[in-house]
Parts: structure tokens; sequence; C-alpha cells
């Protein structure tokens, strides 16, 4: 595709191709030129709101009906948001659009893109949209608070075990409502063991003997300086959470009956659902199929194949935000009982590895997603024996008694026509 009299069929007729930087773009614009030919424009504009603003009437007014850029880092958001009211846009991946090494310019770039669209050789990445948006910016940020007190929480425990304080080794919950009255108790300057002890609650009064070794320790004034910051900092964190909640309570409203489905999923709960709702949206028309939303995620193995031969092909970096989430949720899924997802990662995790067993259990739970946002459904699980029940049952039972017997077990058969199982220690 060196010029424009290739013998290729023209997708677009008014394509515009944009290459993104954090204060400029470089925009190309190619119009029919009413003589049977193509007319090119070119021009720069910053990337200042009326710059942006600019650059959409400008390609407006050479009609343009679609426009590609390339997705830079977080620089094309505004200018996708500022023309997406106005011309159709498409956010593209770089690495379907390499152009060729040795000539490239802003300028160049541009064009290139714009080539690409106009003939139809790129397809567009997903965008979701504005009211997702607005949800996706909650919930990210969300996530970011939460993981910044896990590291704030951790960090309190480190300072308490430089002070000899062992305090997370009888309590699971160091921020409980005993341990918090422990901890500001260190605080404010007490630092009797017997009186810190007594101020355990609940379950954690049987503990007393172990606590009142734990609190004793060499707490002196620089730990109740970095302690009390840590506590402040938690109380403002936990503050802001609160505060976010709110308002990602409020967006997602509209989509509430499609979290309580989500929901339903063993290992998603409502921080997750929502989170998932806002990675992949409501609307799974954008995907054809589930295995497209996997692909896309990069939740599944990638595709090389050579000579007619299948090599073993690495996934897709995906959306590393949903990958998270689908990480928390098939850890939970496995923990859980009676479940396909539990059965599932039991069956993988011992040959496969903890990783690999939960990528998997992952996959299947965003393939769920996909069927529940896309049907309307709730979730239908398939049962703990679900593996089981794909066997034959006499196979399936001659396989777990060569098991029994290779670890010592035997079995006697009685003149009856009964059998008994005698374990290994019982047999010796």
């Amino acid at each position: 595709m060196g010029s424009d009299d290739d013998e290729l069929e023209v997708i677009v007729e008014r394509s515009a191709g944009l290459d993104v930087h954090k204060d400029m773009v470089a925009a190309c614009v190619r119009v029919p030129d009413g003589r049977g030919g193509v007319a090119k424009h070119v021009a720069e504009f910053p990337t200042f709101t009326e710059d942006l603003l600019a650059l959409r009437d400008w390609l407006v007014g050479y009609g343009v009906t679609r426009v590609g850029m390339e997705a830079t880092g977080v620089y094309w958001k505004p200018v996708f948001y500022a023309l997406e009211d106005a011309v159709e846009c498409w956010l593209l991946n770089a690495r379907h659009m390499h152009n060729v090494p040795g000539r490239k310019t802003d300028m160049a770039d541009a064009d290139w893109i714009c080539r690409l669209v106009r003939f139809g050789l790129v397809r567009k990445s997903f965008v979701p949209p504005p009211p997702i948006r607005e949800l996706r910016n909650l919930t990210r940020y969300r996530r970011a608070r939460i993981e910044e007190r896990t590291r704030e929480t951790q960090r309190l425990d480190k300072v308490l075990q430089d002070a000899g304080v062992k305090l997370s080794s009888v309590a699971s919950d160091i921020l409980g409502r005993s341990g918090r009255e422990m901890l500001d108790a260190l605080v404010e300057g007490s630092r009797n063991p017997e009186v810190l002890a007594e101020l355990a609650r609940g379950q954690l009064r049987a503990k007393i003997p172990q606590l009142r070794s734990a609190l004793t320790g060499r707490f002196g004034a620089n730990h109740a300086l970095v302690v009390g910051e840590i506590l402040a900092h938690l109380d403002y964190i936990d503050k802001s959470l609160g505060r976010l909640q709110a308002g990602i309570d409020e967006l997602i409203a509209p989509f509430a009956d499609s979290r309580d489905r989500l929901m339903t999923i063993p290992g998603v709960n409502k921080v997750i659902a929502e989170a998932l709702i806002a990675e992949i949206g409501v609307d799974m028309s954008t995907f054809p199929t589930a295995a497209h939303l996997a692909s896309w995620a990069g939740m599944c193995p990638g595709q090389h194949e050579s000579a007619g031969k299948s090599r073993h092909g690495t996934a897709r970096h995906g959306d590393s935000w949903l990958q998270r989430h689908l990480a928390v949720a098939a850890m939970a899924a496995a923990r859980s009982r009676d479940t396909y997802l539990a059965a599932q990662y039991r069956r993988l995790v011992g040959r496969r590895g903890k990783r690999r067993a939960r990528k998997a259990v992952g996959h299947s739970i965003l393939i769920g997603c996909w069927h529940i946002l896309n049907d309307g459904v709730e979730w239908a699980d398939l049962g703990e024996d679900y593996f089981d029940r794909r066997h034959d049952p006499e196979r399936l039972g001659r396989r777990r008694l060569n098991e029994l017997r290779s670890l010592g077990w035997t079995l006697d058969t009685h003149p009856d026509g009964t059998t008994t199982l005698t374990p290994p220690a019982a047999a010796a």
C-alpha cells in the first residue's frame, strides 16, 4: 500500500488519522478531490481543550466519517472524548500498525493511520461508553486505595515487630476493635502489658495471657510517632473508601440488576461485581462470543501457528485491572464449598501450579460473566462432581480402587459376596 493507486477496496472514503502526543496532535485527512482522485490534508493542533475543539471542527469541515488514533498512554483520552460526539472514533492497538522503519515522522504516522482506516486494515479497540468510563474511574481508584491500605497495614506490623510487639501472632486482625484500642493506648503512652491486654474484647479475652506476652516489648517514642501516623493514614483511607463507595453506588444504580446477577458466581462479591461491570460493561454485543471477551481480556492462550504446526502461544497483555479482579475472585471461588470452580481449581493446581489454576478459574468466571450479562440469567453451577460425572462410573471406580491399593489399602471379598476395604494400618 505504497500509493493512492493501490488496488485495495476503499472502506471509508473520508477518513482521518491522528498521531497523538502529550502536547501535540498530528492530523491527516484523505477525502475525494472531486476529480476521481484523493486529496490529502495535514495539520497540527495543540492538546488544550479549545484546540481539540478546533480539531473537531477541522475534521467535520472535511466531512470525515471515521477517525483512527493510536492508544498512547492516557494522552488519547482527551482527544477521543472531544471528538466522539462529532465523528466515529476508533482507538487502535499500536501493535497492529507498525510503519515502515527509517521513515518515521509524526505526519507520516498520521498518514499511515489514515490509510489503514481508509482501507479497513485495522480493528477498533473497546472503549466503554461514558457511564461505564465514569464507573471505571472510581472502581480503579478504589482498588488502588484498597491496595494502599493493605501496604500500610503491613507497614504497621513491621513497626510493631521492630518494637518487639507480637500482636499479630495472637490477634488475627490487629486493626480490629480490640487491636485498635491497644494500638491507640500504646501511641498515647501506655506500656503496661497487663493493662493493654485487658482491652481485649469478645473471643480475644480467652487469649489474655498470650496478649500479655505479645505486648511486652520495647515500644518507644519513635515507634509511637510512626504508628500514630500510620493509624491516622488508615483512618483517612477508610473515610476516602467510604466516599468512593457512595459515588460508586450512585453510578452503579442503573446496572444494579446486572451486578446482583454477577454476584451469584462463587467468589464474586459486591466489590468484584462492580469492578467487572466497570471493566467490560454490560452490553455484550461488543464481544460477539464469550471467547472474544476472554481473548480481549488476555485470559486465554495466544495462537501461534507456522508451517501447519501450532506452537505455544503467549497470551496477550489484555486488561490488567480486569485480570487482577478475576484473580481475586478465582482464589475466593477456590475456597468455596461444593462448587464447580473449586473442583476445577483442585483438579489443576496439583499438576499445573497455582498461577495457571487461578487463571483457568478466572477464565471460567469471565465466560460466566458474558453469558450472565448477554442472556440475562444467573450463574448455574455445574456441581463439584462435574468432572467425575463426565467419566464412565465403572472406569472411574476401577481407577479409584487402584489409587487406594497404591496407598496400601486392601480389598477383601467375603463368601457372601460382600467386600470390605481395609486401611493400611489395620492391614499391617
